[in-house]
């Protein structure tokens, strides 16, 4: 019989809405500094060019400029050979269009941008690398020789299968940073078993989180020595951490404030705050460093492009025999890529008894790599669910059954030889098997419409974590976190204390602290912090009553085991009228002569298992042969959630991911020409997806309990962003026979594929 709760489980509003929705909220960029400097990039123009000299001259002249930097002004810190441990900008070489090479501090904004367009700088082109074929060639230019990424920690954050790379041993050409290589059975034996073989070629283009407020950052050193830093950040202590080791300043003279994050979505771990607090001390005054539209999209930090090849073999009954890929990441011009990640997850959605999985990492002059929603996740769906979907087709089996068939369950192997923990991949299958627009699909195609799947998943991550929760004198229960509440996450764990406490979720408040008084947790991002973070608050709030009861106990003259919490009261079990209220238990604790110690709950977490959660998706899609454009018109996402403490806000998670995939599948990429010039560096090119170009999305929520998670819970914010592309270009294939096998899927590419 399942538990019932009076708080978790059910529909909450989450906490943070009414300061958003009414612009009440303050973003970084609205904080008033007295004697801020406003900061303004020089990037480059070349993709890649020796950096002669920065004439700095006439922007020094405009009025109100405080200094123009160059990568020789910062403070960085040394190493045992004396050299710099970082490049905070492009010192003597640039390696790719924006990349910064000067830092303008004025007064004002428009004064920093006047000036930044008077900077001067001398450039010598160089050979650009970047196309990913070229890149990975023996013979091809170096890239560069910086051979330190920072996607290696934000990958372990996000994902505990990102430790192991599985890297080959093979010698690796100049510009491959790292390489992974996954086998097992006999390959050759398996595909000679097949009775059909599917080889397909994908591609996927580079693509930017997205987010709405770019990335941004202010610093205020004092003269203590001490520095504030306020950011848009998905990882305070982390970005303490990034800014103490490049600049060799102790920890304890660093406190990240996390300011509210206007969309993340994997792009802000940390990115400008070393060189902006580099900068702030460098002139000893305020420094605010806030990204234009553009600045974002040449010198963030987006998803790679990628390369795969994929085969498939399986027997005419149905069965899989063997896999094959070869892989291709662009790391950009620094290493770190999600490479490993989508090469476990290719391998590891089905039983494949014969495996062969080879990736190159590669460096190019385009922007370095970083985080996106689940990253490598959907390049490497795409592959699989695209391979399996046309392999079902040539078997002229049911797509659904042959994935049932051949899915991995608890226990099964991934390509990385990690076994599967507890998962709910078949019975997210099956949820969509039952949904009205699956068993439909004969009318669906008669009325003009194709209707794909695919499925998706991702292992989730771990870190430990600590919450405090403390009674204040009204009363109420106060959360103390360092985790970011990036979505909502902070509603979720109000309703955890709340259900510990026996009360309603306005009896619980919710704040993150800076690095300076937060409890130590790890980055909001890889579907964990719920997971990990939710067990702390459970913990701490449960501390917190324990606590309470002791003060009632003694004010009650009654035993700690005869007492229970209600309704914000504690009474004697079965005596209604003998209660203390929680407001009442404050101020006992809080007397200067009650003898009793101040309520303050303390929790933590270390899980070692991971959780993986596992999504399956519909799409039906529309295709108008005269243009090729392709409309979502109705779409199902069943997912795993283990248990949905906040179904509204899961929903939205789900609603949210499904957009994006779609925004994947359809309309969201930059391609870089020869000379590493992007075609997009503003929303003008760029195209996100509109609300007219999201379908109606029914969401299913299954729930096969995690063992470690607070009530069975599991993180759901990276599997309903991976199954998008796959399952509308299987709908492209159900509907006009076409395999589209590049993303974005455009209109031009479509009317090709129908020629």
């Amino acid at each position: 019989m399942a538990t019932t709760y009076s708080v978790v489980g059910h529909r909450a509003k989450r906490l943070d809405s009414p300061p958003k929705l009414t612009g009440a909220e303050q973003f970084t960029a609205d904080l008033k500094i007295a004697n801020l400097l406003h900061a303004r990039i020089v990037g480059s123009t070349y993709a890649h060019a020796r950096i002669n000299s920065v004439n700095k001259d006439a922007a020094l002249l405009v009025p109100g400029v405080k200094a123009v930097l160059t990568n020789a002004d910062l403070p960085v810190r040394r190493d045992e050979q004396d050299a710099p441990v970082a490049l905070l900008l492009a010192g003597d070489e640039a390696l790719h269009v924006g990349h910064p090479i000067a830092l303008v501090l004025a007064t004002s904004e428009a004064a920093a941008l006047d000036a930044a367009e008077l900077v001067e700088v001398d450039y010598e082109p160089l050979d650009v690398v970047s196309d990913l074929d070229a890149a990975i060639r023996p013979d091809s230019p170096l890239v560069t020789t910086a051979r330190s990424g920072a996607f290696d920690d934000e990958a372990a954050m996000h994902n505990a299968d990102a430790a192991t790379a599985g890297e080959d041993e093979e010698s690796l050409p100049p510009n491959v940073s790292s390489s992974v290589n996954y086998e097992r059975g006999d390959i050759d034996a398996g595909f000679a078993e097949a009775d059909e073989i599917v080889e397909l070629d994908l591609t996927s283009l580079t693509v930017h989180q997205g987010y709405i407020e770019p990335q941004v950052a202010l610093v205020i050193p004092e003269r203590s020595g001490r520095m504030t830093i306020h950011t848009s950040t998905q990882a305070a202590f982390h970005g303490r951490g990034k800014v103490s080791s490049t600049l060799g300043i102790p920890l304890e003279q660093i406190n990240i404030v996390p300011m509210p994050v206007g969309g993340g979505f994997g792009g802000k771990f940390v990115l400008i705050e070393p060189l902006v607090a580099a900068a702030a001390l460098t002139v000893g005054q305020p420094v605010l460093l806030s990204y234009t539209r553009t600045d974002d999209f040449l010198a963030g930090n987006p998803a790679p492009e990628c390369k795969i090849s994929i085969r498939l073999g399986a027997t005419r009954d149905g069965r899989i025999t063997a896999l094959e890929a070869n892989m291709i990441y662009d790391s950009g011009a620094n290493p770190g890529s999600p490479l490993s990640i989508s090469a476990i997850l290719l391998g590891g959605y089905y039983k494949f008894p014969n495996l062969r999985i080879k990736g190159y990492e590669t460096q190019t002059h385009r922007p370095s790599s970083g985080a996106y929603r689940a990253p490598g996740a959907q390049q490497g769906t795409f592959a699989i669910e695209s391979a399996v979907d046309e392999l079902a087709r040539k078997l002229d089996l049911d797509p659904i059954e042959f994935r049932l068939m051949n899915c991995v369950e608890e226990g099964d192997l991934r390509a990385n030889e990690g076994a599967w923990p507890k998962i709910g991949l078949r019975q997210t299958i099956e949820a969509l098997q039952a949904h009205p627009l699956w068993r439909q699909r004969d009318q669906a195609r008669a009325d003009g419409k194709g209707i794909g799947i695919a499925i998706g998943g991702w292992p989730g991550g771990i870190e430990p974590a600590t919450a405090t929760c403390r009674l204040d004198a009204d009363g109420k229960l106060t959360v103390i976190l360092g985790s970011v509440d990036l979505n909502g996450t902070n509603t979720t764990f109000a309703q955890i204390a709340a259900e510990e406490l026996g009360a309603g979720i306005d009896s619980v408040r919710v704040t993150t602290a800076s690095t300076d008084t937060a409890p130590l947790v790890g980055g909001t991002g890889g579907s964990k912090i719920t997971y990990t973070v939710g067990p702390a608050v459970a913990k701490a709030a449960q501390d917190a009553v324990e606590q309470i009861k002791q003060i009632a106990a003694k004010k009650l003259e009654v035993s700690v085991d005869d007492l229970e919490l209600s309704d914000g009261s504690v009474r004697v079990k079965g005596v209604p009228g003998t209660a203390i209220t929680l407001e009442e238990i404050a101020e006992l604790s809080m007397a200067m002569t009650g003898g009793n110690e101040p309520v303050l709950g303390r929790g933590g977490s270390g899980i070692t298992q991971s959780a993986p959660g596992f999504a399956a998706h519909l799409a039906e899609v529309t295709v108008d042969e005269m243009t090729g454009v392709v409309q979502v018109t109705n779409y199902v996402a069943a997912q795993d959630v283990g248990f949905a403490i906040n179904p509204a806000s899961v929903e939205g998670q789900i609603h949210g991911g499904v957009a994006q995939g779609i925004g994947w599948a359809l309309y969201e990429g930059i391609a870089y020409d020869d000379d590493g010039q992007p075609d997009a560096a503003n929303l003008m090119d760029y195209v996100l997806p509109r609300s007219t170009m999201i379908p109606n999305i029914d969401v299913i929520l299954v729930e096969v309990a995690s063992d470690d998670g607070p009530y069975g819970a599991k993180g759901v914010g990276e599997p309903p962003a991976i199954p998008g592309a796959a399952a509308v270009a299987n709908a492209i294939r159900d509907l006009t026979g076409a395999r589209m096998t590049s993303l974005p899927i455009r209109p031009p590419d479509v009317l090709a594929q129908l020629s």
